[in-house]
């Protein structure tokens, strides 16, 4: 139907005849004289309908004086140099005269122009439209160079492509299951995989030694703009390994499909910071290291103030107290401080106190602090000094419980960062290890595993991993990018005694062990070999080399925050023959329920 791209066509074209197929995205009579910009997925060049001596030629600048906005047209013409060079297209030094036009099919009037912006709902319900806009495009074919590239690096290092199943077994950790019906067993029902973690451990024992998978996994979750209920990963799983065999490989990885796909060059080796001192210096376990400010420790120096919620926290063994100092942040006004207070309170704060550094060399007289008359001079000078502030700067800060307080400065931290134009245009990748291996729940009273639970302790007796669960470290780590957790992932347990004490500490008894995990636990007699792996956000990574906050920006057909397909219509109910054919009855919604 043709034979060159719209987008491709240039100089070592010129005098030949070309057949091009696209989309109308300008068009523009100039009264015997037209002009039509063809669109493809390639880009746009221009097609030229003027007066000429060849016969039918009245014909097709007819046609062209009638075709419209998205119409589908294929042309055929012959390729010339342009008298006005358009150097803002690949093709702005060439043009096309055309000898026919041919309407494939015409575009009724559209709900939005693909130059324009419309409301996310409206991208959404008329998706393919919205894919056609460059930007779009643009952003897809991001995504589709990272695949191509992680594919390309994996094929040639040996890793085998294993597909998992997407019909398998519900489990009790993490997000809620997608669960499907199964016809065949009445009131039975599978589960879509929250990610194939059991299967790719299982082909480790199974001795595949190097695995990947560009895998699709479901979670029944609440949705951001970082979130999706089908979300794609890379999942890679290693067969005799510790940490840094496949820290190593995988960063190696990035950095060379960073270079490959952007023309970036990443840090070697990345940056490492343990869960403990991210949290405390950053406030954050996926710190953005392209923001230079760090949270500093003053608890020792407000312990006797007199401004009693510094000294309360300070006193206590689980308490903090932080400054942060925001370079030239005595410019804010009482509004912006409000406003970063109240950013503040949803992490759990109950105030943000802040201090104002107009004019360092005059001490307390150079302060501006509702909290400065509860400070003496002794302790308010060494709190500027601590913090490193200078004049002009403003220092904020937070107490509270250790982890509340670190949380909720690190938001602050980022948040301030970003109205400010303090983040640095950079890409700054590190690794986080040694998290805890359990944090305690207080609504259930147990301990969560922090990653999974299949995740290794780091140490390597069962007996000591009960006596110390409380402060127990795992053999987890993340990979993180300018803010972002892209990869995460762990040594994982190789003995069925640790993966039972690990159930037992999870308060997963050993009869629903058995019943949720039995196989596991059996493979894991059968000389399971040490293993561990990674799992690859590819939403997040493509979200971040296409310059987008959200990851609905880089995949084709996303949900929304309500979880709905505004495109297609799903969720939708499903008549009540075919709930029949797999034994399920609705049970009309209760009010108040979600």
């Amino acid at each position: 139907m043709r034979t060159h791209y719209c987008g491709l066509v240039d100089e070592t074209l010129l005098g030949q005849t070309v057949t091009l197929c696209g989309w109308v995205d300008v068009a523009r009579d100039l009264g015997g004289l037209c002009f039509i910009d063809l669109r493809d997925h390639e880009g746009i060049v221009q097609i030229v309908a003027e007066p000429s001596d060849v016969d039918g030629n009245a014909a097709v600048i007819e046609m062209a004086a009638h075709v419209h906005y998205e119409d589908c047209l294929r042309v055929t013409g012959i390729v010339r140099r342009r008298q006005s060079v358009n150097a803002k297209i690949k093709t702005g030094q060439v043009e096309i005269v055309a000898t026919t036009i041919e309407v494939l099919n015409r575009a009724e009037p559209l709900p939005f122009h693909a130059h324009e912006n419309p409301g996310e709902d409206i991208r959404l319900k008329y998706r393919y439209l919205d894919l056609r806009r460059p930007e779009m495009q643009k952003m897809m074919r991001t995504r589709i160079a990272l695949v191509q590239s992680l594919r390309r690096w994996l094929d040639a290092r040996g890793f085998q492509d294993i597909e998992t199943p997407i019909l398998t077994k519900a489990t009790p950790e993490g997000a809620r299951d997608f669960l499907v019906p199964a016809r065949m067993h009445a009131g039975e029902f599978y589960a879509l995989p929250q990610s194939p973690q059991l299967f790719k451990q299982i082909l480790m024992m199974a001795g595949f030694d190097r695995y990947y998978q560009i895998a699709r996994c479901f979670r029944d979750e609440a949705l951001r703009a970082d979130r999706q209920l089908e979300f794609t990963q890379l999942d890679m799983e290693f067969a005799w390994v510790e940490e840094r065999d496949v820290q190593d490989a995988t960063e190696a990885m990035i950095r060379d499909v960073f270079h490959e796909v952007m023309n970036v060059e990443l840090d070697n080796p990345f940056p490492r910071l343990t869960y403990a001192e991210a949290m405390r210096r950053y406030g954050s376990d996926k710190p953005d290291l392209r923001i230079e400010m760090e949270l500093v420790d003053i608890a020792e120096i407000v312990k006797n103030c007199e401004f009693k919620v510094f000294a309360d926290w300070a006193n206590q063994p689980e308490g903090r107290v932080v400054a942060l100092r925001v370079p030239g942040g005595a410019t804010l006004s009482r509004k912006q401080l409000d406003e970063l207070s109240a950013h503040a309170a949803k992490y759990g704060a109950k105030g943000l106190a802040w201090m104002k550094v107009e004019d360092a060399a005059k001490g307390r007289e150079g302060v501006n602090s509702p909290i400065a008359k509860f400070l003496d001079d002794a302790t308010l000078a060494s709190i500027i000094a601590s913090a490193g502030a200078q004049t002009g700067d403003l220092i904020l800060f937070g107490a509270g419980a250790y982890k509340t307080c670190s949380e909720f400065m690190g938001a602050v931290r980022l948040k301030v960062a970003k109205d400010l134009g303090l983040v640095a245009n950079a890409w700054k990748p590190l690794w986080v290890t040694d998290f805890p291996m359990f944090e305690w729940d207080e609504e259930q009273q147990r301990y969560m595993a922090l990653h999974h639970p299949f995740t290794a302790p780091a140490v390597d007796d069962e007996a000591d991993l009960r006596a110390n669960a409380g402060s127990a470290v795992s053999r987890g780590y993340d990979m993180v990018l300018n803010g972002n957790e892209i990869g995460g992932g762990s040594i994982r347990i190789h003995r069925s005694s640790m993966q039972s004490a690990v159930f037992d500490l999870l308060g997963i008894g050993r009869e629903e062990a058995e019943l949720k995990f039995g196989f596991l636990l059996e493979a894991l007699r059968y000389g399971a070999p040490p293993h561990g792996g990674i799992a690859f956000g590819i939403d997040r990574i493509a979200a971040l080399m296409a310059g987008t906050e959200s990851i609905r920006d880089v995949i084709a057909f996303p949900k929304t925050t309500t979880a709905q397909c505004l495109m297609t219509g799903a969720p939708s109910p499903i008549p009540d023959a075919q709930l029949a054919e797999v034994h399920v009855a609705v049970r009309e919604k209760e009010k108040g329920t979600l």
